[in-house]
């Protein structure tokens, strides 16, 4: 019955925004200023790598599906969080960026939106990046109801009902953060996490931890990688024109029983 309640409260309450919002529109990107540096690409080089963890890796959790029988029904052999998603020893998941070392350089924000779902009763893909002024698209594709909450520090917080399949709703993040984390008000298990950053030079490792930044001038940079549980590490890199470079970062597996 208490579901059935807070069911209601967001379905109404989705209508109700739904309704206020019809013509309104997110600002275009902006340019960056006309005295911008910009990136000469026949010169540039790329910083390639992997993200490891080391030690015995925690089981992710179970999810306890049975409050929405729609949920349980689009996992029938069930599902878990996604704290550690590891193949091969990589770690994927994790949001690798250039922290620092760009100075006066400027980049034009992309026209073509980011796209954040809701499917299965989870958030797809579960980490992400968007650039400041970018869309973010956050759409449902469930037969159910949702409730999208970003909880931002720097860009505050933002809250929208979805209580019907295939509605959508766009947000434009104002400034550099990392990282957002999304959540679901009515599926407490749904979680996903948005790196907004002022640049392009970041990544989501995948297929065994790998990564890739591309394009980057001739400098020193601070690469940084985030892990949703295992924290940060940083490392230094230096790069000449057209040069490569390789970073490996190497997280440990926490001690049995804190995950």
């Amino acid at each position: 019955m208490q579901m059935n309640g807070l069911r209601l409260f967001f379905a109404v309450s989705a209508v109700a925004v739904c309704l206020g919002c019809q013509g309104q529109q997110e600002p275009a990107p902006s340019a960056p200023p006309a005295n911008a540096k910009r990136v000469d690409e026949s010169k540039a080089g790329t910083v390639v790598g992997r993200v490891t963890i080391e030690g015995a890796v925690p089981a992710n959790p179970p999810i306890d599906l049975a409050a929405d029988p729609y949920c349980a029904s689009q996992n029938s052999s069930g599902a878990t969080f996604e704290n550690f998603v590891v193949s091969a020893g990589g770690l994927d998941n994790v949001f690798v960026y250039v922290k620092d070392g760009l100075g006066d350089y400027g980049f034009d924000v992309p026209t073509e939106p980011v796209k954040l779902d809701q499917l299965g009763c989870q958030y797809r893909p579960h980490v992400l990046g968007v650039r400041v002024g970018q869309k973010l698209v956050i759409g449902n594709s469930d037969d159910t109801l949702h409730n999208v909450h970003a909880m931002g520090k720097s860009n505050g917080e933002w809250n929208k009902g979805q209580a019907l399949k295939n509605m959508s709703d766009t947000k434009v993040f104002k400034t550099r953060e990392v990282m957002i984390p999304f959540k679901c008000d009515v599926h407490n298990w749904m979680r996903a996490y948005v790196g907004v950053m002022e640049h392009p030079y970041f990544a989501m490792t995948h297929d065994g931890g790998t990564f890739e930044l591309k394009n980057l001038p001739a400098g020193t940079y601070a690469v940084e990688a985030w892990h949703e549980t295992l924290g940060t590490q940083t490392q230094t890199v230096t790069l000449g024109d057209k040069e490569s470079k390789q970073l490996t970062f190497t997280f440990k597996a926490p001690a049995a029983g804190t995950n």
